[in-house]
């Protein structure tokens, strides 16, 4: 009798160097086997100084109606993000991004945002770490306001964390509401090179003055391709115990509160009051 082969993975060190270099991976299908790389020539970024916390959204993050966790939940935050809200499979998130970023979270280079309700997941987001950097993916929202408090939670606990690049890739009205912005990908790499400049993953570079913008530099590296059998990172990654997100996560909602996987949370998990001190470590800083 012979098993069914597992999902073909991107190798995890290539895709890191992606991230490293600017471009992400997307499929045109769930179960098309292949993805493509993007560069977008306009970057979403959330600056994490500029969060819009609206009066609704604290007062609904200080009643701590959500319970959230960071990596309890990851391969079922991404399989969701992969799914209408009625369940149909409909989304650039193929099973070969999936596995991969399943894979980079047992590394400790991936990492997710979960909200629940009781034992129930109803909201999360996920992505990918490198450096000082955090390159969100994609989130999902199955109760109002789900979302928007994993990612309240996600820029408190990067700012505690010392981190100071949020990627959204794309903008959409809902992440803008919420204080994300359009930039050129030139400014973005500025931002993205500085914030990866002690990464191991950060590649070898040949800075030329960009020819309109003064003081944003182009970056020339070798090019990323292909997919393969999903290498290793190599030494250093595991467990997120280098991970600014992880530790500032933790400092704010208690360690219990953290991965590794172990499903829907205690009714204690995390500190006593974690809403109530989200809300004002973002009101401090907003």
């Amino acid at each position: 009798m012979h098993g069914t082969p597992g999902p073909v993975t991107i190798d995890l060190t290539m895709l890191m160097r992606a991230y490293a270099i600017g471009i992400f991976p997307m499929a045109d299908a769930r179960d098309d086997i292949d993805v493509f790389w993007v560069e977008p020539e306009m970057r979403a970024i959330l600056p994490l100084d500029n969060f819009h916390l609206s009066k609704s959204l604290k007062k609904v993050i200080r009643s701590d109606r959500f319970t959230v966790t960071c990596n309890r939940a990851f391969a079922q935050v991404i399989a969701m993000c992969a799914e209408s809200a009625d369940g149909r499979e409909q989304t650039w998130i193929n099973r070969t991004i999936e596995a991969s970023f399943i894979a980079l979270n047992r590394q400790g280079r991936a990492h997710s945002i979960e909200c629940w309700l009781d034992d129930t997941l109803v909201g999360g987001l996920y992505g990918v770490e490198i450096g000082r950097a955090f390159c969100g993916e994609s989130m999902f929202s199955r109760a109002t306001d789900a979302s928007k408090v994993a990612l309240a939670w996600l820029v408190a606990a990067m700012r505690k964390g010392g981190m100071s690049l949020l990627d959204c890739q794309f903008i959409t009205p809902h992440l803008a509401s919420l204080g994300a912005q359009e930039i050129p990908q030139a400014q973005y790499m500025a931002l993205l090179t500085d914030a990866i400049r002690d990464s191991p993953f950060a590649p070898p570079r040949v800075q030329r003055p960009h020819p309109v913008m003064p003081g944003i530099y182009s970056v020339s590296v070798e090019g990323v391709a292909g997919v393969g059998p999903g290498a290793g990172v190599g030494a250093g990654a595991g467990a997120g115990a280098d991970s600014g997100l992880v530790a500032g996560f933790a400092a704010l909602a208690g360690g219990d509160a953290v991965g590794p996987p172990a499903g829907a949370p205690a009714p204690s998990a995390g500190a006593s009051s974690p809403g109530y001190s989200i809300a004002q470590f973002l009101t401090q800083t907003s």
